[in-house]
């Protein structure tokens, strides 16, 4: 099917009522479930990341230059989600007026995931029961995980993503590499869509189109990097290695289970803070982190392998995108609360019982989080507390369930018996 042959059109008839009464619910929904994160007990023992970003921002509203004059960890997408909330401040030192300037950026990006999941859904030819539930999860799922959705800019490198993935449902395949471009440019997980997006393409449109996405998707990636790249080289290849050098953080699988077996057998750990983050450190641990790498590695092939051998139909794309989304977060040797995020505008489009299954574990794994962050993060990161231990084991658990679900093949039916 080539590029020119799609329409952008939404399918079937009646659907831009639908489409139109679909959006605005959803979004007035996710609008509540924001305000929902400013009572009760999720105003309590918040960790929050804002004043990194404000620093960020107020740096680069006073002149300097990232990478060279000052050092961070993220990549250059992520920059205007940082000082867009300083420039619109009249004074330095105002977090309260930055968090609400960030607030208001990740209430519009958590609005584009959800009118990019209803193209897809419209697209994928879902009836409104379907388009219901989906949109209907990620919008309450900010309750679900609590504050952390407050104090992280995840939600625009989830938009992005699913904002790709929405073009290429819609044959724009170029645009598609586009957005993926400058989904990895705003947060480095997105790349692991890139080998499934190059099947879909190659399926799809053929292999000349394939190699002119790979040009697009390059060139986003040239116009955000390059500048910074060649102001400073070393700066931004040290905000790239840093993720891949960390440590084993102490809310990954591997960790999970070290900090269960201290807590049942007395087994020795040792917490060392670093990265931006509370790790484990030791042989053991480091060995963990290994094997990790590994698994990780292992899945994400499994599941492009699995995607390439198939047909290439707009639900085994969302599918195959979910499961390799799902895959780098559950075996990862770093998973914080708000990779999370990640999940929930692709886990939620997977059709049929596996993906109500997969829905109802991605909802278990986001309030399993939410039971011990950030209420008892610090007791799981300085005494190793038992019960939090425990959640964070069962969640990260959870989560490879999750994979699973997605990615194991339905079972066949039993061969009929041949009569003698």
């Amino acid at each position: 099917m080539s590029t020119s042959s799609e329409s952008w059109s939404l399918p079937g008839s009646g659907t831009p009522r639908t489409a139109v009464l679909a959006a605005v619910g959803a979004v007035v929904l996710f609008a509540a479930a924001w305000g929902g994160l400013h009572t009760g007990f999720y105003r309590h023992s918040q960790i929050v990341d804002t004043p990194i970003y404000q620093r960020y921002g107020d740096a680069m509203r006073h002149g300097q230059v990232p990478y060279r004059d000052f050092q961070l960890e993220y990549p250059p997408a992520a920059l205007p989600i940082f000082v867009v909330p300083s420039l619109l401040r009249s004074q330095d030192g105002d977090l309260s007026g930055y968090r609400q300037g960030f607030e208001a950026e990740m209430i519009v990006c958590g609005a584009l995931v959800l009118l990019f999941m209803l193209s897809v859904l419209l697209r994928l030819e879902a009836g409104a029961l379907r388009i219901g539930a989906a949109l209907g999860f990620a919008a309450l799922a900010p309750l679900l995980l609590g504050s952390v959705e407050l104090s992280r800019f995840d939600l625009w490198p989830a938009a992005l993503t699913t904002g790709a993935l929405a073009a290429f449902v819609a044959g724009r395949q170029r645009l598609g590499a586009g957005a993926l471009g400058l989904a990895v440019s705003a947060k480095l997980f997105p790349a692991v869509l890139v080998p499934v997006a190059a099947v879909w393409i190659w399926r799809r449109s053929g292999r000349r189109e394939l190699a002119v996405c790979a040009g697009v998707f390059a060139a986003v990636l040239v116009l955000c990097f390059g500048p910074f790249v060649a102001l400073s080289p070393h700066g931004v290849w040290h905000a790239v290695t840093t993720q891949t050098s960390r440590p084993l953080q102490i809310e990954t699988l591997g960790a999970g289970v070290l900090l269960v077996a201290h807590a049942v057998g007395g087994l020795g750990i040792t917490m060392k803070s670093g990265h931006g983050s509370q790790n484990l450190a030791g042989e053991g641990a480091d060995l963990l982190a290994t094997v990790q790498t590994v698994l990780q590695a292992a899945a994400l092939v499994v599941t492009w392998v699995w995607f390439a051998r198939g047909p290439a139909t707009r639900e085994r794309l969302v599918r195959a995108s979910a499961a390799s989304v799902c895959a780098f977060v559950a075996f990862g040797k770093v998973l914080s609360p708000q990779f999370l995020i990640w999940l929930v505008p692709l886990v939620p489009l997977v059709w049929g019982r596996r993906g109500l299954l997969a829905s109802a574990l991605l909802a278990a794994a986001l309030v399993l989080t939410q039971l011990w962050f950030p209420f008892r993060y610090w007791d799981l990161a300085l005494h190793f507390g038992t019960f939090p231990s425990w959640l964070v084991l069962i969640r990260d658990l959870v989560l490879v369930a999750l994979f699973a679900v997605l990615i194991v093949p339905r079972g066949t039916a039993p061969a009929t018996t041949r009569s003698p």
